[in-house]
């Protein structure tokens, strides 16, 4: 058996894979094991619990293969800083030391790394490394169910590339197109987090759920003066309006003055109506984009598959709306579609491109698992776990905790469902959930303020049994993994009435507009998770469950996490968080907890105990 191990890290949300014999076995963020969000450091953890998971000694692999080349990187940070001499001066004097140190020499910097695991690492020909939207590409196009698809990354940037076409078919997949730095969508949309006041590379969601709040009425500005589109999707940025060339921020004062405001501060600076609208602008931009290049690839390619990866693809309005547009017949996306993502895609690509071993595909299901492929944690463990946090908790058959576990979301508690294998991605699938009743009018509102401790104006998803998504929302197909916004179904809707109508921006927040105000976008819009009995059948057991309860096929689903927080990965995490917040309900395993039963001593304050994202 032939085992490669793929590694992600040194920029943001590093991970790591463990592919055998092209089978995923494992993969997991860094984040979860360190509790730091986004960490970038080596993955030392996620790599010793991968290869725990595949029952392997860092000594049995046979391949370790890293996602980017970072001479590459290094190369495209000097001749940009030649380009725009003499500005940027103070950015190069800030990175040049840091890459002198380390990232020029990250190949030994690797070895140093790798050599903390058992058997130290002597055969230096065993690591490979990938461009990095390669990585990217196989991450999308090789898990996939796809004999044959047209895959697109889209990102803010690797070495040179931005964004690339790649064909694949069987075990082979080859890059055809690229966009290359600096005219990248990516920077372009993290131009407008930054703008608005969010963190680059972590606020970029924030942005796609204000944008419902508001209109795109500087959509024509921005393609005006920012970015010149063509009709084949390809663009170029006007660079007189940003900074991340040569500077230490994203943007600059000209950009500010053609806004006519200037750059949000953090947290202090109150969302205006303004910044709703600059976010529906850059949504709707983004969204012209993305199916102007797949309209125009669809047409000269005449393939029915998609297959998409890269930060961009985590934008599921985007997503949706590509799907219904139905330029392809299928589209499928990578669901650790970041840099995470990159730790699968490089070992896969190591299997077959370099080791040019066949591919054996379902054409209907993809090889990902669900995204269940983090730490799981027995009965006894958990037990055992719980025990020693000081937790009061019950034991109960299978059936009774889900048959109790469904009662709580009926009466309307918050409940943390820490269940099976940890998820891999950025978005909580049923393993590290925090669960509620998607009827209440109050549940959204109350999980962002009183357990979240995030932004009132943030939407939530729901988790709807695959089999019934078609009653409730416009959309007849598979999204396991929560990156598809579709609209609820017209006979589910609740209009505004006249005054209600009449409100602006963020104060439409508490107007429920369905029958399932908690998961229902102030546009109507949901960003779906279709759930299915043989990915996950207890969290399929237990929505089917509340529905018999309720008539409701559908929870509230959001990560098992407080702002800033990383998503619990061990019972302790666990225990902790739902201390620190309202959260009135946990089953974890077979084991129950109720919040009115713990010892409130040990609760810790997690209003302020993580960095804001």
């Amino acid at each position: 058996m032939t085992s490669i191990l793929g590694i992600s890290a040194f920029y943001h949300d590093s991970a790591a894979a463990l592919v055998r014999d092209g089978e995923i076995v494992a993969a997991a963020q860094e984040e979860r094991f360190t509790r730091k969000k986004h960490d970038a450091g080596y993955p030392y953890h996620a790599v010793e619990y991968v290869l725990e998971e595949a029952g392997l000694r860092f000594s049995d692999v046979d391949h370790v293969a890293f996602y980017d080349k970072p001479f590459l990187k290094f190369e495209r940070l000097l001749e940009t800083y030649v380009a725009f001499a003499p500005r940027g001066f103070n950015s190069f004097r800030v990175a040049m030391p840091v890459w002198l140190k380390e990232k020029l020499f990250q190949k030994s910097m690797l070895i140093r790394n790798l050599s903390k695991h058992d058997g130290g690492f002597e055969d230096k020909d065993r690591l490979l490394f990938a461009e990095h939207h390669f990585s990217h590409a196989a991450s999308a196009f090789y898990p996939s169910g796809f004999d044959e698809a047209l895959v697109l990354t889209l990102d803010g940037v690797g070495e040179w590339a931005t964004g690339t076409v790649a064909i694949g078919r069987g075990n082979d997949l080859k890059i055809i197109k690229e966009l290359r730095f600096p005219h990248s969508i990516g920077l372009l949309y993290s131009a407008f987090t930054y703008y608005i006041g969010f963190k680059v590379n972590s606020g970029e969601y924030k942005v796609m759920g204000l944008a419902p709040y508001g209109e795109p009425r500087f959509k024509d500005l921005i393609l005006d003066k920012l970015v010149d589109v063509k009709p084949d999707g390809s663009f170029r940025l006007d660079q007189s309006y940003f900074n991340y060339c040569t500077g230490l921020t994203m943007t600059n004062s000209r950009f500010a003055a053609l806004f006519g405001e200037p750059v949000r501060n953090p947290e202090s600076a109150r969302l205006t109506q303004f910044h709703m609208d600059i976010a529906a602008s850059i949504q709707a931009v983004t969204e012209e984009i993305v199916l102007k290049m797949c309209r125009s690839l669809a047409s000269e390619y005449s393939m029915s598959n998609l297959c998409l990866a890269g930060g961009v693809a985590l934008n599921c309005v985007a997503n949706g709306k590509l799907v219904r547009d139905g330029c392809f017949e299928n589209v499928w996306v990578q669901p650790a579609a970041g840099d995470a993502g990159g730790a699968v895609g490089v070992a896969l690509a190591v299997w077959h491109d370099e080791l040019k071993n066949g591919r054996s595909v379902s054409g209907t299901q993809d090889s990902m698992k669900g995204s269940y492929l983090g730490p799981s944690f027995s009965q006894p463990e958990i037990e055992s776990r719980l025990s020693g946090c000081g937790a009061v908790f019950e034991v109960l058959k299978p059936q009774d905790m889900i048959s109790q576990t469904a009662r709580a979301l009926a009466d309307g508690k918050a409940v943390g469902w820490f269940q099976g294998r940890m998820e891999f991605g950025p978005r909580a699938l049923g393993g590290r959930s925090i669960l509620g009743d998607p009827r209440s009018p109050d549940m959204q509102r109350t999980l962002n303020l009183k357990v979240k401790y995030r932004e009132s104006f943030r939407p939530f998803a729901p988790s709807v049994l695959r089999e019934h998504v078609s009653d409730w929302f416009e959309c007849g197909i598979d999204s396991p993994y929560m990156l598809l916004v579709a609209d609820v179904c017209d006979e589910h809707r609740k209009e505004m009435t006249p005054d209600q109508e009449q409100l602006f921006g963020i104060e439409k927040l508490n107007v429920p507009r369905s029958a399932v105000p908690a998961v229902t976008h102030v546009d109507f819009s949901a960003r779906l998770q279709t759930v299915h009995q043989d990915t996950n059948p207890l969290y399929h057991e237990l929505i089917s469950a509340f529905h018999a309860l309720s008539g409701c096929p559908m929870v509230v689903n959001t990560s098992f996490n407080v702002r800033g927080e990383p998503i619990v990965c061990t019972p302790e995490d666990a225990f902790n968080c739902f201390m620190g917040t309202d959260i009135e309900w946990l089953a974890i395993g077979n084991c129950i907890l109720r919040k009115e039963h713990q010892d409130l001593s040990l609760r810790e304050d997690y209003t302020a105990k993580y960095e804001l994202d």
